[in-house]
Order: C-alpha cells, then structure tokens, then sequence
C-alpha cells in the first residue's frame, strides 16, 4: 500500500494548513522549549540564588512530577470544555507562572512556579496534537508529523534561547517565554475555532485501570527506566559540562537538532526495516554506552556524548510513544495518559537523585546508574516482546482526532 506523502504540494501537504494549525503548532514548539530552557542556565541560577545543583535540579522534579498527575486530569478536562478551552487555560498558566519565575527571590519560589508552569504545559501539550489533526487539512500524516517537526524544533531551541537571553540574566529566558506564550493564547484564540468533543468523557481512574493491561504496563515500565536515563542527562550533565551559557546552549541545542531529525525521519525508516522492538532494545543499549563514556571520558568527550545521545533519544521517543498507543485496547487517550503517568515519575526523579548520588559517591555514579536504568528499559522491552507486538506500519492508519487527545508526546 502506498502510504501518502506529507510534503507532498497538494492539499493535504505539511505546508498548505490552515492558520489554526499553524498558530497550534508554533505555540507548540515555545511549549517544548520550555522542558530544555533552562539547561544552559542551570550553574547560573545556583549561582544567583547561593542554591546548591541538588536544589537548582528541583526545578525539573517539581516541573514533571506536577506533569505526570496532571495525565490524569488533562483528558478529563479536554473532554469536558473542549480542546480550544483546554489549550487556552494550559497557555494561560504557562504565561502567569513563567513570568512568576523570572520574579523568584529563592530557589524554593522557583521551584514552586515551575510546578505551576509544569500543570499548564501538561494541559496545553497534551491537548495540541488532536487539535492539530483535528484542525489540519486532508488526512492525519502530515499533521502529526507538524506536531512532531514542533516537538524536536522546541527540544533544540529551548536551550538556545535560554542561552542567548541566559548570558545578560538567569531571570531573562522566563520573561521571554511568558512573552512568546502569550503571543501563541493570542493567535489561538483568534485562528481555532472549538474542535469536537470526544464521544465519551473520561474519568480520573480511566487510566490507571488501563495499566492493568500487560503490554501497556510493560511499555510503561521500561519508559519509565528509560526516562530516568533520559533526564539525567538533560538534567545533570549542563553541572558537569560547567560551560559558559552560550557553550552549553550550543551543545543542546545540536542534541536537540540530532533528537528531532532520528525522531522524525531516521526512526520511521529503521522501524519499517528492523521492527519496533529491535530498533528500541539497540538503541536503549547503545544510550547506555553513551553514558559510560560520558561520565568516565574526558571534557570532550562528554561533550560529544551528550550531543549524540539525541540521536538516541530521538529514536526512543519515537517507538515508546508508537507502542504506548496501540500495545493495548484501550481507548488512545486512556492509554497515553496511564503510560505517561507512570514515565513522568522518572523525569521527577532522575534530576533530584542524580546531584544526591554524586554527593554520596563521586560523578560518575550517576551516568552508571543512568546507564544501568537503560539496559533495564531494553531488558523489559525483551522479557515482554510477546507482548510488544505492534510495530509503527499497523499504528499509523489509527491515529484520529479524537484518539490523541490526552498524548503527551515525548
């Protein structure tokens, strides 16, 4: 079967959309921007609040730990006023609380308002991509592959914006944001019009009784292995990197590029010819090795190592997400929710333990822990492979409106 090309000039082409699409979209990539913000300016606002890494790496803890309960309110909110509604209140606290957190006199303040903030990402991410299917014209592919194209675009300047308004204030890149959030409520409430509603609202236990099925458990579970070695790099390494705002920026923002071009263009291509769960377990196993050359390789290598390691969280990214989605019989938006609600629980962890276990060992120890985490995602991912059985080529063709509601894409 021919599958349809979305950069193809017709009507269903990535590049003719209507505005709502595009207003959704770029909203979308100052969404993403917002999770790598604050990489490159991390040693400067442990500096500039007398806060030690532990404390700073808190900023990322509190941030997802509010995502990951938020999965259970985000679809039964959307569900019940609407994406339009959901994707406004979500910008809305965005806007208020990064701009708080640009105001924060202590560490303690700063970490409360990116809880704030981590609650009206939830809402806004997690809604944006069925309205952008929901809003785009002819067929699903190319809109979900603007979504995506949004997603590693956000990854690979949220740290280079932070860089760049970093290096005159640690307090700049917050403002920035809530300015550039505030343009997207402004040009949503004006281009998108209410998308329909779902037929059924879910409720606030919808996904957690999903879980009690074993594939989508088990994608869960070793997302869940994976996230952890994911954010310990996002988190952790800027510390051990100690470079200058716009060095660091530079870094991350290459990683971003690396993760948005494997997810978009490489994963798909190696999942048609290897199959989902080989190219997950390799790639699981190579972060791993990554990690062991980061933490025991000189400056330059980490430095290299952190940037490659995009490339394999692109790829994950991918997978785990097109896995979580069809693994199970449960309505997408219930499974999404229960899977990112188990994953996000590592995001919180990762920053807060990895500072904790350099300070009870040495720094090392935690890129060992963060690569002992990914082959534990890849030895899941092989007990279970029975169970793993949907590959990207059979998930495609169900990707609706109003089955993705509740995805928070990675």
């Amino acid at each position: 079967m021919q599958t349809e090309d979305p950069f193809d000039q017709g009507a269903g082409s990535i590049l003719r959309q209507p505005k709502a699409v595009w207003a959704t979209a770029g909203a979308s990539v100052v969404a993403f921007m917002g999770i790598g913000l604050v990489d490159p300016i991390l040693p400067s606002i442990a500096k500039g609040l007398e806060a030690t890494p532990s404390q700073v790496s808190l900023l990322f803890t509190s941030y997802f730990l509010i995502t990951a309960v938020a999965m259970l309110v985000t679809g039964f909110v959307s569900s019940r006023i609407g994406g339009r509604k959901t994707l406004l209140l979500g910008l809305a606290l965005v806007v208020v609380f990064a701009a708080l957190s640009g105001t924060s006199s202590s560490v303690g303040e700063l970490v409360g308002f990116r809880a704030g903030w981590g609650l009206g990402n939830a809402l806004f991410v997690s809604t944006a991509l069925a309205v952008i299917v929901g809003a785009a014209a002819g067929g699903s592919a190319a809109a979900i592959l603007l979504y995506e194209s949004a997603l590693g675009l956000g990854m690979a300047c949220g740290p280079l914006l932070g860089a760049l308004l970093g290096d005159a204030s640690w307090r700049y890149p917050f403002f920035g944001t809530a300015a550039l959030m505030a343009i997207g409520f402004l040009c949503i409430a004006a281009f998108l019009k209410e998308q329909p509603r779902p037929a059924r609202k879910t409720s606030l236990l919808d996904p957690v009784k999903a879980l009690g099925h074993g594939g989508l458990a088990s994608v869960a579970a070793s997302a869940f292995f994976y996230n952890y070695a994911f954010f310990t790099i996002l988190a952790f390494t800027p510390f051990v990197l100690n470079m200058t705002p716009y060095k660091s920026g530079a870094v991350f923002f290459a990683w971003g590029l690396l993760l948005a071009v494997f997810s978009v263009l490489v994963a798909p291509r190696l999942q048609e010819r290897f199959g989902s769960l080989k190219v997950l377990g390799a790639s699981l196993v190579l972060l791993a090795a990554d990690l062991l050359v980061l933490g025991y390789g000189n400056h330059t290598a980490a430095i290299v190592c952190t940037i490659v390691s995009g490339a394999f969280i692109g790829m994950n990214n991918t997978v785990y997400t097109e896995l979580a989605l069809g693994v199970s019989d449960a309505p997408r938006p219930v499974a999404s929710a229960g899977y990112n609600f188990v994953r996000w629980f590592a995001a919180a962890a990762a920053p807060y333990l990895a500072p904790k276990i350099e300070e009870w060992s040495d720094i090392h120890i935690p890129f060992v822990v963060a690569a002992v985490a990914a082959v534990a995602g890849a030895v899941v991912v092989w007990l279970r492979r029975s169970a793993l059985t949907h590959e990207a080529r059979e998930l495609e063709p169900r990707h609706t409106a109003e089955d993705s509601v509740t995805v928070f894409a990675d």
